[in-house]
């Protein structure tokens, strides 16, 4: 077999980019490793990583900068530039101004290739106007993909209706009660190309035979658990039901593979949940909110709680990687060594806010454009701008800059 590395060049004519956002930042104690290159050992947060410590790079030391101000709202601003490396306007109007995404300009120069030219995947609903933080518009807090600085790309939280727009299209005209409709009295997606499937069946030999059984199989069992997963639609910001969330974030994890597995995308945005979320985990045995205990205040119980939140949410990452590396490429090596998979909060650590010293992983080869399999400390305040021109330079998109700050390609 192939060292690593090569198959990730063998799959370097394909590239896709995931962005993964959670909020509240994380608690950094239980976070950040010790030492630095690859010898570092997994921090109680990180161990969930273990069996892909050599596809992933830790990065310390990262600031989004722009995302700082004197006013209060840091959940909401630094939500809004956590992709655009941009300080939001504040205001809880229409007149919100942010900048161009890192995804969307990825998404502009790979998106025409395939049928999406980006997806955008949360799960945690809630609308995009009013005042979510501070005077800070909900636009902000609740969406991370904008098309432009006035254009947030809303994320759809309900995994029945992403698998239905990802291959069965959705008519815009249709109102949302024919929509559901449709969805419901529609047979299922294999059942109306199970003709094509048999006859193409047919054709192959035993080995591509069985991966055509195995992939309808997967597709199958997906559309199931998606549409079991799915509740009823509501704009209102209150918190999913604890079990039903828990279901989503899996539900939707398998949506991105599919999609990227699909090539319905190559660009993928996530939001576990939503800016200064308040969401409950009583599975980890956590009943206060989210954003309750992390305002921590270096309370004990306090940091327990964010530190069984946070090691949930990197499982659930893990998850998604390991099945990403379980899915081979055509050409050789699988979808994560042709992926950049990026991971991080609007803020450093919930009880200070800040927007220095962020957390980040990052996942996958990029096809070769990355040496993963370490920890990196850069020197303190380094913007995060220059990780995402990195990312847009991976993609052949020659930017000079990104975002406010974003002036020199990092080298990772």
């Amino acid at each position: 077999m192939l060292p690593r590395s090569a198959r990730a060049q063998a799959a370097a004519a394909v590239k896709r980019f995931v962005a993964w956002y959670v909020p509240n930042g994380i608690e950094m104690a239980g976070w950040t490793p010790a030492a630095t290159g690859a010898d570092y050992a997994l921090t109680p947060i990180l161990q969930p990583l273990a069996s892909l410590r050599s596809e992933v790079l830790v990065l310390s030391g990262l600031a989004n900068l722009p995302a700082r101000d004197t006013v209060p709202g840091d959940h909401a601003r630094g939500t809004g530039g956590f992709l655009t490396a941009r300080n939001v306007r504040r205001t809880d109007g229409a007149d919100i101004q942010n900048g161009i995404s890192l995804d969307q300009r990825i998404a502009q120069f790979v998106g025409g290739t395939t049928t999406l030219p980006s997806l955008q995947l949360g799960a945690e609903s809630g609308g995009s106007t009013g005042n979510c933080d501070s005077g800070y518009s909900c636009a902000y807090a609740r969406n991370i993909s904008w098309a432009g600085p006035q254009t947030p790309l809303a994320k759809e939280t309900d995994p029945a209706s992403a698998f239905e727009r990802l291959f069965q299209g959705t008519d815009t005209s249709l109102s949302a009660e024919e929509r559901e409709r449709r969805r419901v009295e529609r047979l299922s997606v294999l059942d109306a190309v199970a003709e094509d499937a048999l006859r193409l069946r047919a054709e192959l030999g035993g080995d591509d035979r069985h991966k055509l059984d195995e992939y309808l199989t997967g597709v199958r069992e997906l559309e199931l658990r998606v549409r079991s997963a799915s509740g009823g639609s509501c704009d209102a910001a209150q918190p999913a039901d604890p079990d039903d969330f828990r279901t989503r974030v899996r539900a939707m994890a398998d949506l991105i593979v599919l999609a990227l597995r699909c090539d319905a995308t190559r660009v993928v945005t996530f939001m576990q949940a939503n800016a200064g979320s308040n969401q409950t985990f009583p599975w980890l045995g956590v009943l206060d909110g989210h954003h309750q205990v992390s305002h921590h205040q270096s309370n004990a119980a306090n940091l327990a709680a964010l530190r069984a939140i946070d090691t949930w949410e990197i499982e659930e990452l893990a998850y998604l990687l390991q099945q990403l590396d379980a899915t081979a490429e055509p050409t050789g090596g699988t979808l994560l060594d042709s992926s950049i998979v990026f991971f991080s909060s609007e803020i450093e650590d919930g009880d200070r806010h800040r927007h220095t010293n962020l957390p980040v992983l990052v996942a996958g080869r990029g096809g070769g454009a990355l040496a993963p399999g370490r920890h990196v400390r850069f020197a303190a305040n380094t913007p995060i701008a220059n990780l995402f021109l990195a990312f847009v330079r991976a993609f052949g998109v020659q930017d000079a800059t990104f975002g406010a700050d974003g002036t020199s390609p990092l080298t990772i």
